[in-house]
């Protein structure tokens, strides 16, 4: 575990730990971070165990806000140190901060599980049977979710009050899930099947459902607390026209409400799907990434 370093007393500033994994890790981490060596068994959950463990130690012992982020982090979302405490000073009174480090995909996916699809065989489905078994509303994976719902980062900078609510929401969902899955779908669900291209070091599918039930979470468990999502300028500014169009046509569809609009979304999203990767992916993906009707959160 980490070395804490005396903050002080008065106007303690957010409590934040980068987790590493490689001796070199540390040569990239933020000097503004607490490093945090995390070399060891591996649990399937990942950071989640991690975020477990840290909230009932020491370390997190008084801190107004505390998280811990990836080494990548300033890699993934172009802020540094600095920024992030400057952004969250300048936002205070929030319960928990958080930020999605892939914008593009916020115009272009109805939501989340679905942008899953395309990287995890079967993710639609296994979120599903999941979510059902956890006593969560399944539907869920069909519908349209503005970008403010969008994270698929475990980056997030919380309150007590949102680690103490946010924690024990996924560790039930997970015991629920394991208790009322059928066989076959608990077997695949802590399977390497979910990491067909060995992108994450064989990773099972249940890392990848636990970091997308945060908006969930906001929506549900956690409806009390005040949420804030971090803007990120850089991927912002590596956006192409179209995916920016995409994401203010869909925001605008979920403000209003707006079967209408969010069709005419699902059109362009497609046609821009089919130009930028091509025949062959849109035959794979395209059908399973488009639900079969217009449905709002």
């Amino acid at each position: 575990m980490p070395d804490v370093r005396d903050q002080g007393m008065q106007e303690e500033p957010p409590r934040i730990f980068q987790i590493h994994y490689e001796d070199w890790h540390r040569s990239v981490c933020d000097p503004r971070f607490i490093p945090l060596d995390n070399r060891g068994p591996a649990t399937e959950y990942l950071e989640f165990d991690l975020f477990e463990r840290l909230s009932i130690s020491p370390h997190v012992q008084g801190a107004a806000l505390w998280g811990a982020l990836s080494w990548r982090f300033t890699e993934k979302t172009g802020l540094d140190g600095g920024e992030l405490f400057d952004l969250i000073a300048a936002h205070p009174g929030h319960d928990v901060y958080f930020c999605n480090p892939h914008p593009q995909h916020e115009g272009i996916y109805h939501n989340l599980w679905v942008q899953g699809e395309t990287a995890h065989p079967r993710f639609v489905e296994l979120s599903r049977a999941f979510l059902v078994a956890a006593g969560l509303p399944g539907e869920a994976v069909d519908t349209i979710d503005p970008s403010s719902q969008y994270s698929t980062a475990n980056y997030f900078v919380g309150t007590p009050a949102f680690w103490s609510a946010y924690l024990p929401f996924v560790r039930g969902a997970i015991r629920r899930a394991d208790a009322n899955l059928s066989a076959g779908d608990k077997a695949a669900l802590h399977s390497t099947a979910a990491d067909d291209r060995m992108v994450h070091k064989g990773c099972t599918y249940m890392p990848f459902i636990v970091e997308r039930l945060f908006p969930l979470f906001l929506r549900t468990a956690g409806a009390h607390l005040s949420g804030f999502k971090l803007p990120l300028p850089i991927p912002e500014d590596e956006m192409n026209v179209h995916q920016k169009l995409l994401r203010e046509m869909k925001d605008h569809a979920c403000r209003d409400r707006s079967s209408w609009l969010a069709a005419c979304w699902v059109n362009y999203r497609s046609l821009y799907l089919q130009q930028q990767h091509g025949r062959q992916w849109a035959q794979r993906y395209l059908r399973q990434v488009t639900p079969g009707e217009i449905r709002f959160a």
